[in-house]
């Protein structure tokens, strides 16, 4: 993107799979930065990380004077987070955070680019919160559907990816993976049990009502994306061995009638979205041959509910790590320029 304007830009957590990803956009979109920071822990600083064709030396965020910097994206997770992200917001920056530190607090919007940009622009503590990469990508593919016939009731059992839940759990299946087939043991220690040609139905901790923490996000955060506190959500979260792209199963009941043919047309015209819904073998979207790496959300197996008159089914696929982290938080960063945020006179 052009602009005028020039904003210095820090990515916290830039050692990560996500501060990684973030950096790459940001160089791939163009974004309007005068400097880029790269932020970590103190074990990190003094490493290089790469934005475009230069390296970054990576400095260390418990030291770093957020004073002059102007936009924030954190992905570093909770603890990071709920330090330092008021610090920066306090600075005058403003914060993206990825982490799931701020998402249920009333006074912190919980964006989708493509679907509440508006909500960013109220953001009394300088913070905005990324939603959880399932919520992310559902979000995406029900909100023309939404806005169309009314969304009353989701029904979602997910399939995600190992690198949702960080870089020792894409190692733990790929070494699972290359022991099972020399014929040895495949010892478990990120996850409870074996992942590797296994299926999890277990993500975040569980709680009191059966569910887990992951499954629960996808409830309370649907509601607050779509301002809806009525929308009833129904969430299976399962774990399966796949490195990146997580794939859902959705069935949503809506007030009014939406044949397939016209949720295609809605889907189709969308943003951020492509349909990929043929009826034959490959005509779906999967996480390898579409979503690894990609941006978009991906959506097929677009059918009537049999069992429902006015419900209907669909399969929404995307890159945990591009979409459902990195890629909106760089979005939302794109959007405050848009609306006009000024950049400090220092680098303006």
């Amino acid at each position: 993107m052009s602009n005028s304007r020039q904003f210095k830009v820090a990515v916290v957590g830039a050692t990560g799979a996500v501060g990684e990803v973030m950096l790459s956009i940001l160089h791939e979109r163009g974004f309007p930065a005068s400097e880029v920071i790269a932020l970590a822990s103190a074990r990190s600083a003094g490493s290089k990380v790469k934005f475009g064709n230069h390296d970054i030396v990576v400095r260390d965020l418990a030291t770093f004077d957020p004073s002059d910097i102007d936009i924030a994206l954190f992905s570093a997770g909770g603890s990071v987070s709920k330090e330092y992200a008021p610090k920066f917001a306090a600075a005058g920056a403003v914060v993206i955070d990825n982490s799931s530190a701020f998402r249920n607090d009333d006074h912190v919007p919980l964006v989708v680019s493509e679907v509440n940009p508006e909500a960013a622009r109220e953001r009394p503590h300088g913070i905005i919160a990324n939603p959880n990469c399932s919520t992310m990508q559902l979000m995406v593919a029900l909100k023309p559907l939404h806005d169309a016939a009314r969304i009353e009731r989701i029904n979602i059992a997910t399939y995600q990816s190992v690198s949702g839940t960080g870089q020792k759990a894409l190692e733990e299946l790929g070494r699972q993976t290359a022991n099972l087939l020399a014929f040895r043991e495949a010892e478990p220690e990120v996850y409870p049990v074996q992942i590797a040609f296994n299926v999890i139905p277990h993500g975040g901790d569980f709680m009191d009502n059966g569910y887990t923490t992951e499954e629960m996000k996808l409830v309370w955060e649907t509601r607050k994306i779509l301002a809806d506190d009525t929308i009833l959500v129904n969430a299976t979260v399962v774990r399966v061995p796949v490195f990146y792209g997580h794939s859902e199963a959705v069935t949503i009941e809506t007030r009014d009638k939406l044949t397939a043919v016209r949720a295609r047309e809605l889907l189709e015209a969308a943003p951020g979205i492509e349909v990929v819904d043929e009826a034959r073998g490959g005509g779906y979207p999967t996480p390898v041959t579409h979503a690894s790496g990609k941006d978009p959300v991906y959506v097929g197996r677009i059918r009537e509910d049999l069992s429902h008159p006015r419900g209907l089914n669909l399969w929404v696929v995307a890159d945990n790590i591009r979409k459902g982290a990195a890629l909106n938080a760089v979005q939302i960063a794109e959007v405050l320029v848009a609306d006009g945020l000024p950049a400090k006179a220092a680098h303006g």
